[in-house]
């Protein structure tokens, strides 16, 4: 329940669960993957502002975050409700699987950011562009993220909906990925929730957000001290000898 009350709960998705009838063999992918297998069996709450996905590569983040996009009725390939480019489809069918229990009155704007695939996003924008809109093949890598964000993610247009991260990080310097994390704050307090899959322990130290971390486990709760990332890259900074030479 809300701090408001549940009648004045408004997160655009309260809970993901699996359809009863969802076929599926749970020895095959994507279904295998721990984090996977003990979402389709427990499901999961999503509360409002910023969940953050931490884990190792292959720990089903990428899966989580896309499956919850396109099951929401975002373009598998990155984009808003409005988008519906398509150029290959690699999508897993995990979204086929899972219901999203959302409130009838919350917003229905969304957008998902998936930082592998927004070279196709930025050409089907630019087809429907005004002169006024920006033109992201024309910025650097992360100079295109930072004016999505400004113009499309953190807008005072979209003041609520849910947004979808995959990896912002990979195109955003030390610096921006302090403006990311201000821009997510301000996105949270405006009622926007985001579900963000991350190997940042940057985005992850947002204060208040709720942190997930995925493994060989499954899905655990924690807190940003105990995150592993956190524990391997303070590791590594306080003495790089110790592992370069295992690995040079």
């Amino acid at each position: 329940m809300s701090e408001r009350g549940d009648r004045f709960d408004d997160r655009p998705v309260r809970r993901i669960r699996a359809y009863a009838d969802a076929a599926y063999d749970p020895d095959a992918w994507p279904a295998d993957i721990p984090a996977v297998r003990q979402l389709l069996h427990e499901g999961l709450e999503l509360p409002a502002g910023v969940t953050m996905l931490v884990g190792e590569n292959g720990a089903g983040k990428s899966t989580i975050v896309e499956a919850v996009a396109v099951a929401y009725g975002l373009p598998p390939e990155g984009g808003s409700n409005q988008g519906r480019h398509v150029t290959r489809p690699t999508e897993s069918p995990l979204s086929d699987w899972i219901f999203l229990e959302r409130a009838p009155w919350a917003a229905k704007w969304g957008f998902f950011l998936r930082a592998e695939t927004m070279h196709g996003y930025y050409s089907y924008f630019e087809d429907v562009a005004t002169a006024s809109d920006p033109r992201f093949h024309e910025m650097s890598h992360g100079e295109s993220f930072n004016t999505l964000l400004a113009t499309r993610l953190n807008h005072p247009q979209f003041v609520a909906g849910l947004v979808c991260l995959d990896e912002p990080e990979a195109a955003l310097s030390f610096q921006s990925t302090l403006a990311w994390l201000a821009n997510l704050d301000v996105m949270a307090k405006r009622g926007t929730q985001v579900l963000c899959a991350t190997h940042s322990p940057i985005l992850a130290a947002l204060p208040g957000a709720h942190l997930l971390e995925l493994g060989e486990w499954g899905i655990r709760e924690t807190a940003y001290e105990d995150l592993e990332i956190v524990q391997h890259y303070r590791s590594f900074l306080d003495a790089p000898g110790r592992y370069l030479r295992h690995l040079l």
